[in-house]
């Protein structure tokens, strides 16, 4: 059973899916004290929402529930869940459109391009828009940012978080009366106080800190997004032995599954390109070889179509193969309003 077929108010359910608590079994092993801190309500609503958990658990049990077995789950279960998760909006409508919204939670998410072709810039936007509060579309969610290659950028992430506030504020100030009140909350500060950003100059160190999350994470309850730019870095630079390295990678990509699945959350991994022989002719490919892309669920080629930015989606097994234009703006990723100074690359 999940969280969405609580009989408790729609207000609590919110708090608890952007809190991390998905189904029932989420909520078996948490006191009411860590509860109540981590949807911010009162002792008692916490305590009742555990109780009416458990009643439902019982319940369920007694009658042959959804549980068959022990962690067992139907597939009407995981459809029901799947259609209550949010995405996170890349904050282009196009985009968001063949996307089904945005960027899937439970799932692993590979963008790849060339070079300035606006992958950084794609995580840092999400890594902003996954904390638009729950009552105005998002997550109200945390993000961590794992940057290989020196990329990150904290001024363009408060220029970004800026921007963000003020589309907030235009698309809600005459929608909700307490809008007022939850913007004042809204700070660029705040924004990128929410984001966890680890540095990594090995891939030893990259190893660490995937091992390291599932802790991390469990701790902070409500990261909702870990992006890594790029997953392919030092393992192109550093490793001589490519067994070695596929056998790795494919058991950093299980880890990587599994929070995505555990924690509902969504995993994004930004990817290089380089040059793959094929039919007598060089042509450019995502990094990593064809043994790679099998460990994401879906992935999005960034390209160059003349002069302006486009997104293809290459694989995925919900979403059909299309494109979409996007900009890469003062603000961040936007529509496509007009083309993009660029020579053609791709």
């Amino acid at each position: 059973m999940d969280i969405q077929s609580l009989p408790i108010s729609s207000s609590h359910r919110s708090k608890l899916l952007a809190a991390g608590y998905t189904s029932l079994s989420s909520l078996s092993f948490v006191s009411a004290p860590q509860l109540a801190e981590d949807l911010n309500i009162a002792l008692q609503e916490a305590m009742d929402i555990l109780k009416v958990a458990s009643e439902s658990s019982s319940s369920a049990r007694l009658g042959g529930g959804n549980a068959i077995l022990n962690g067992a789950q139907t597939a009407w279960d995981i459809l029901s869940e799947e259609q209550a998760l949010k995405h996170i909006t890349t904050s282009c409508e196009d985009l968001d459109g063949i996307l089904g919204g945005g960027i899937h939670c439970k799932e692993v998410t590979e963008v790849g391009g060339v070079p300035g072709i606006g992958k950084t810039q794609l995580g840092i936007q999400l890594a902003i828009n996954v904390q638009i509060p729950v009552d105005y579309g998002g997550l109200g969610g945390k993000a961590i940012y794992i940057d290989t290659e020196g990329s990150f950028m904290a001024e363009r992430a408060y220029q970004i978080a800026e921007a963000c506030i003020a589309d907030t504020g235009n698309t809600f100030l005459y929608h909700r009366k307490d809008f007022q009140n939850c913007h004042a909350q809204m700070h660029p500060n705040n924004f990128l106080a929410n984001i966890f950003y680890f540095r990594i100059c090995s891939y030893t160190e990259q190893i660490a800190v995937i091992n390291y999350l599932e802790k991390f994470i469990a701790d902070q309850k409500d990261v909702k997004v870990v992006i890594i730019d790029s997953v392919t870095f030092h393992f192109r630079q550093d490793f001589d032995d490519l067994a070695l390295r596929t056998r790795v990678l494919s058991g950093l990509s299980l880890k990587l599954m599994k929070l995505a699945k555990k924690f509902s959350l969504a995993v994004v991994l930004l990817n290089q390109v380089t040059t793959k022989f094929n039919d007598g002719s060089f042509q450019l490919t995502l990094a990593l070889g064809d043994s790679w892309s099998h460990s994401c669920t879906n992935r999005i080629i960034l390209y160059w179509n003349n002069n302006e930015r486009h997104a293809y989606i290459e694989k995925s097994p919900s979403l059909k193969s299309s494109s979409a234009p996007f900009s890469v703006t003062s603000k961040g990723i936007r529509n496509a309003t007009s083309p993009c100074k660029r020579v053609r690359m791709m």
